[in-house]
């Protein structure tokens, strides 16, 4: 069994029902619909789409709305721009102006005439091209053109570095919000996120609105990195949107921030998904580059929950073999290192995580466990035992189907729908006979397993550890 998921994101190539599905067969464990691109009623079509394949699959898989977020882009070109070193291009506020009459871009954002100095860097297409501003005049920037290239319509603008005044949830995001409950998807993915307000604005809307969508904070700004903590608190998971992080940070301190992240999620218990340009190369190549491919083998490595892909299966030309791919080397990359690497040096904060770390301890001490059953309706006892990082699979078997899909988020879980009891020892008969019969991770009867769930002392429901055998 794989443990580390997979997030592939659904574009022109991938939106038919067939793409989706063979995706799914190659190991895509949630897909992801990026709002910065197509309208409510191309992603409607998507949607209905995975959730009726999901209607025939035993694990259903998740669904996560991408918000566009706040972003400053350059406007329209009737043609791409050529911008050659050393010479000055104009960036304007005013939206109506046209290049081809007034030799001046467009940006979307009325403040950036505000929010940039002179001196200031700006990156353009997160640094494919590079800008330095020289003067600013009424609604103009000049700029120097210090690294050239071809610029064309909608590219997004970075100012490294820089607290700029736009809101951090936009009218469209609250809008495309809206529609993911209407949908129901699972995740909602937050870009741009500032601060840990944010994250709370949108859950309480959530709650509103009676829906228990989760939400990952997307970190791709510096003050994120800088409130980490908070974040993480206020979340439901984080993703490492190092595209934009590595124009907003030097770029040599992406790494660093990856691998704290990963640190800290064993702390706060959340999944984290590191993402962007993991197999970029795969848009256009049938095979990885061997730097791809390590980049992949050290997310996995640094034992994350997801790793994810964008343009590659948006947009690629080989979205099949690109999960191939990211599939292959996460499991060589478990391969060696599940039997060798102890549990996450996670102190335990509640009875119950007590618990989660000596069912973990328990898998290494006693080699004929395998596997760790979790009795869960949320799935809230899943993610804490797997947040240790156990050497065996995680089985959650929950009465809720929506608490299957959002762990197809988190590491090492594999997730079962069953019918719940009064009786305690009948739900867990329920779940044994469930694993048994859909063959759950290759169990079978006589085989040795640790039991996460609730036990009736008296008249009180009290959590408890057991070893059990199929």
């Amino acid at each position: 069994m794989r443990r580390i998921k997979i997030v592939a994101t659904v574009g022109p190539v991938t939106e038919s029902l067939e793409m989706l599905e063979k995706l799914i067969e190659k190991g895509v464990n949630v897909f992801r619909l990026n709002f910065s691109h197509g309208d409510h009623a191309w992603h409607g079509r998507v949607i209905d789409r995975i959730q009726k394949i999901n209607k025939t699959r035993a694990y259903p898989c998740a669904i996560m709305l991408d918000t566009k977020g706040p972003e400053i882009r350059t406007g329209d070109l009737k043609v791409p721009i050529q911008l050659k070193k050393g010479k000055t291009l104009i960036l304007t506020v005013d939206h109506a102006s046209d290049y081809e009459a007034s030799g001046k871009v467009s940006v979307n954002y009325d403040a950036f005439i505000y929010d940039v100095a002179v001196g200031d860097t700006i990156l353009v297409d997160n640094g494919n091209m590079t800008l330095r501003v020289k003067e600013k005049k009424k609604k103009d920037v000049f700029c120097e053109i210090i690294d050239g290239g071809e610029l064309t319509s909608r590219r997004h603008l970075n100012l490294p570095g820089k607290d700029v005044s736009l809101d951090s949830i936009t009218d469209k995001d609250w809008a495309d919000i809206h529609f993911g409950i209407k949908k129901g998807v699972d995740f909602i993915a937050l870009s741009f996120v500032r601060s840990a307000e944010e994250i709370r604005k949108v859950k309480q809307f959530l709650q509103d609105k009676k829906s228990f969508i989760s939400v990952i904070a997307k970190i791709e700004t510096l003050d994120a990195v800088e409130r980490l903590g908070s974040i993480f608190e206020a979340s439901d998971g984080i993703m490492v949107a190092r595209g934009d992080l590595g124009a907003e940070i030097p770029f040599a301190e992406v790494p660093i921030v990856q691998w704290e992240i990963a640190r800290m999620a064993g702390q706060y218990r959340k999944p984290v998904i590191v993402a962007t340009q993991m197999l970029e190369s795969m848009q256009h190549s049938p095979m990885p580059t061997r730097a791809e491919v390590t980049d992949v083998f050290a997310a996995t490595w640094q034992r994350n929950d997801a790793v994810m892909l964008s343009g590659e299966t948006a947009g690629g030309k080989f979205p099949l073999k690109s999960v191939e791919a990211m599939r292959s080397i996460a499991l060589a990359t478990e391969k060696n290192y599940l039997t060798k690497r102890s549990i996450r040096r996670t102190e335990p904060d509640c009875e119950r995580s007590e618990f989660c770390k000596s069912a973990a301890a328990a898998a290494i001490d006693l080699p004929e466990i395998k596997a760790i059953v979790v009795i869960t309706r949320s799935g809230h006892m899943a993610n804490m035992m797997a947040s240790f990082r156990p050497q065996v699979p995680v089985l959650a078997m929950t009465n809720e189907i929506d608490t299957c899909r959002r762990m197809q988020l988190v590491w090492g879980v594999e997730a079962a729908e069953i019918k719940f009891s009064s009786d305690p020892e009948k739900t867990i008969q329920r779940a044994m006979k469930k694993i048994i019969e859909q063959k759950m991770c290759s169990i079978k009867k006589g085989d040795k397993f640790v039991l996460l769930s609730d036990i009736l002392a008296g008249k009180n429901m009290m959590p408890a550890l057991q070893i059990r055998e199929f």
